[in-house]
């Protein structure tokens, strides 16, 4: 009976048998995580990616948004350039404007007067009636006349001095009466063309010329 039980029967065998070490370079008794598969590194990328589409399209809208500021920016100081300049160029216009406009009022006002003198006096002096002169008012009538010939000519004066542009006038005819009674005529555009070609053509033909006899030699 005793036969049938062995004293190795008895023994522990996992207390004395060396255990395997556990695979890997982790800790004993801890398991390490397997390296990542092919799936998820490309998963992974694929994320990555998409965060630099993302930052990229972040990037665009500030650089259109900074576009979009930037020209903001100058449309402002073109509008303050701008108002600056036509306040000051406006401004200067009314004032120039203004100062003309009451100098020309005030011309217009004496010129007006200036012609209500000027057709009373000849009315006043177209209304003297020689005919009717008789020898005993002859003396008085006359006398009559020279004073409404000397306020004429005081007005006439008068407006000469403030209006040069009688006496240029006057100038021009008197010029253009003196050259008519010396027979000499002042000639217009066309005459004065014709003369200018004229002078002009003897010099014209000597420079022809001297071009057809520069390429003749060539």
């Amino acid at each position: 009976m005793a036969d049938e039980f062995k004293s190795s029967d008895f023994i522990d065998r996992d207390y004395f048998e060396p255990q395997n070490p556990p695979t890997g370079t982790g800790s004993p008794g801890i398991s390490s995580s397997p390296p990542p598969s092919r799936e998820e590194l490309e998963a992974r990328a694929a994320d990555v990616q998409q965060e630099i589409e993302k930052l990229r399209r972040a990037q665009e809208e500030l650089e259109r948004k900074k576009g979009a500021l930037e020209e903001t920016r100058r449309r402002r100081v073109e509008w303050e350039t701008s108002k600056k300049e036509l306040i000051h160029g406006l401004t200067r216009a009314l004032g120039l404007l203004e100062k003309a406009e009451f100098n020309a009022r005030q011309e217009a006002e004496q010129m007006a007067k200036a012609l209500t003198g000027l057709r009373d006096a000849l009315s006043k002096v177209q209304s003297i009636n020689e005919e009717s002169w008789t020898k005993d008012n002859f003396e008085i009538e006359l006398t009559r006349a020279l004073a409404v010939v000397e306020n004429a000519r005081q007005e006439w004066n008068s407006a000469r001095l403030k209006f040069p542009i009688i006496d240029a006038s006057l100038e021009k005819e008197q010029t253009q009466q003196q050259l008519t009674q010396s027979g000499f005529k002042v000639p217009d555009f066309y005459e004065l063309l014709k003369i200018g070609f004229a002078i002009s053509l003897p010099l014209i033909i000597i420079i022809l010329i001297a071009v057809i006899v520069i390429l003749v030699k060539r």
